[in-house]
């Protein structure tokens, strides 16, 4: 405590946007230092009404008495004037979702440092979480890095190593991410106010890349082995969601679980129709599904969708 209260609270201006950014800009109000700002993406529709809604970085704020700004181009001079006149000494990012142009990267007197939701140097890039998860990874976590003209290519101040949960989805490990993010982040805010952090390069070799996920992704390809199906349905949660069709309509499938070997079966091939699951011939394996949601319903156990639904042994659901 001592050595805190030596050293100034900083002003900090937080930028982020959705859900994940949100531990971050909470410990930051609680803690010593002062947020000056939140900058947040536009409000966007949400929802089957497609009604404007605030985002979540910004619902926080707004309880909290945090001045908003929601620019729709960063290099609009009223919008880089607001940040000047703030005097920040410190910019936090956590997923705020845009390049941030030299001018802005610029005003903080200390700079601006990220919460990036991987190891880096792997996984940069938009969407760290769901390429970790779909990849098979057994082991994420969080860096604090300074943010620099390439994409998250800046000197680590800090990280912290979390395990993947071989059923894990990416909304789960993801939140676990956010909060140990926070407190990491925390840390580092404080070895910055006392003149006391350490910049370690990243490993440019090893840089690999975690592109957007896209929609066309979804569809399931019932020859991959169980285990890279069940990788998939993990990781594209919370959209687009891994699907099938069924039916004639598309089903998205929630849960499965890997279940051994499938006997000689063509992959895609129902073997089994009954109790809590339904399995399906993969490319080497079997893979159960457990939780479906057919298109525009609720998401129901594999019991739920049996009952009301003709899936059979034999039925072969396309690739």
């Amino acid at each position: 405590m001592g050595s805190q209260a030596s050293t100034p609270p900083l002003r900090v201006v937080y930028f982020g946007t959705p859900a994940f950014a949100v531990p971050t800009l909470a410990a930051l109000l609680n803690s010593r230092h002062s947020v000056v700002a939140l900058v947040s993406q536009p409000d966007r529709p949400r929802g089957r009404g497609h009604r404007m809604a605030a985002t979540p970085t910004k619902e926080l704020a707004v309880r909290c008495g945090v001045p908003v700004l929601q620019p729709l181009k960063l290099r609009d001079e009223a919008f880089l004037s607001s940040i000047a006149e703030l005097r920040a000494d410190l910019g936090v990012v956590a997923a705020y979702g845009r390049i941030l142009p030299d001018a802005l990267l610029a005003m903080p007197r200390l700079g601006m440092i990220n919460v990036h939701a991987s190891l880096l140097p792997a996984y940069r890039g938009a969407a760290p979480v769901h390429r970790a998860v779909i990849a098979g990874e057994t082991v994420t976590g969080v860096t604090i890095m300074r943010v620099v003209r390439e994409l998250d290519a800046g000197p680590m101040l800090a990280r912290v190593t979390v395990p993947i949960d071989p059923d894990a989805t990416s909304p789960e490990v993801e939140g676990d991410l956010a909060q140990r993010g926070a407190a990491l982040l925390l840390e580092v805010v404080e070895r910055l106010a006392g003149g006391a952090a350490t910049e370690t390069p990243q490993d440019e070799a090893q840089a690999t890349y975690a592109p957007k996920v896209l929609k066309s992704e979804g569809a399931i390809d019932w020859s991959l082995p169980a285990r890279r199906i069940h990788n998939l349905v993990r990781g594209l949660q919370p959209w687009p969601m891994a699907s099938t069709t069924m039916g004639g309509a598309r089903v998205l499938i929630h849960r499965t679980g890997v279940a051994g070997m499938a006997a000689h079966a063509i992959s895609g091939t129902i073997l089994e129709a009954d109790g809590d699951a339904f399995a399906v011939a993969a490319g080497e394996d079997l893979i159960r599904i457990l939780q479906v949601q057919p298109e525009g319903r609720r998401a129901m156990t594999a019991r739920e969708f049996l009952s009301g639904h003709r899936v059979v042994p034999g039925l072969r659901l396309p690739s």
